[in-house]
């Protein structure tokens, strides 16, 4: 797999915890929406056990002028360094990988269901989806259903939420498990359950599913879809454990 030596350019808060960070693309470089790719510190001030790579899926579209990737900081060595990393620092990257991907032609309707920051796959493939909509032979629609605990929390929300509301062919439910009482949220609340899905979706047997996120939503939303009878082939998956 090839390797890359990428320049960060900028870095930003997308949500409360979490930060994008922003790479010079290298000529000829391309990936598929949806595919992730392995990112090494170089040189580190500090490393613990976890060591200094991680694999973050593109958050960036293939079209989109630079590569981006978004991550919530956390206490460990890598977050830590790769937060206070300043523009025209370096890091290796190896990939592209995965096949957590759309396919070239939407025979189904999609869904997807995510939560956290679960969402940058996501956003790479819906608004790659949206961006190409127009110039492909007509797709089945796509409707995401994005679960996190507060609206701060949801990265890139404002984004899909224009994004959808500007497309034909894409709907976008947020849901929060625990909105701030101070700031009534408009939207879905709870968890993503039957009963939501039902809410937005006509048929629950028709759709290809994309699920990803933490270990414990992907479970939970295997196990349901499952019991409403959705075949295994129609089922993809992707976890973030969330280092």
């Amino acid at each position: 797999m090839a390797k890359y030596q990428l320049q960060l350019t900028r870095k930003q808060t997308v949500a409360e915890g979490t930060m994008a960070f922003y790479f010079i693309k290298p000529d000829g470089f391309s990936f598929k929406a949806g595919q992730c790719a392995q990112f090494t510190l170089i040189d580190p001030p500090q490393t613990d056990d976890e060591g200094n790579s991680r694999y973050f899926s593109y958050a960036s579209t293939p079209d989109e002028s630079e590569l981006m990737i978004a991550t919530r900081i956390r206490d460990s060595a890598f977050k830590q360094v790769l937060s206070q990393l300043e523009p025209g620092s370096e890091l290796v990257m190896k990939g592209p990988y995965g096949d957590f991907v759309l396919p070239e032609q939407r025979k189904r309707p999609v869904v997807f269901i995510t939560g956290g920051i679960g969402v940058t796959p996501v956003r790479s493939m819906l608004l790659h989806a949206i961006r190409h909509e127009q110039s492909s032979p007509p797709q089945q629609p796509i409707t995401v259903f994005y679960a996190n605990r507060r609206p701060q929390d949801a990265a890139f929300l404002d984004e899909l939420t224009l994004a959808c509301i500007n497309s034909a062919n894409t709907n976008l439910i947020a849901t929060m498990s625990q909105p701030d009482s101070a700031n009534a949220w408009p939207g879905e609340q709870g968890y993503v359950d039957h009963a939501m899905l039902k809410r937005h979706i006509t048929d629950l047997k028709a759709p290809m599913y994309y699920l990803d996120g933490p270990p414990a939503l992907v479970a939970a939303m295997k196990a349901m879809l499952s019991k409403v009878g959705v075949d295994e082939e129609q089922i993809r998956s992707e976890e973030f454990a969330g280092y």
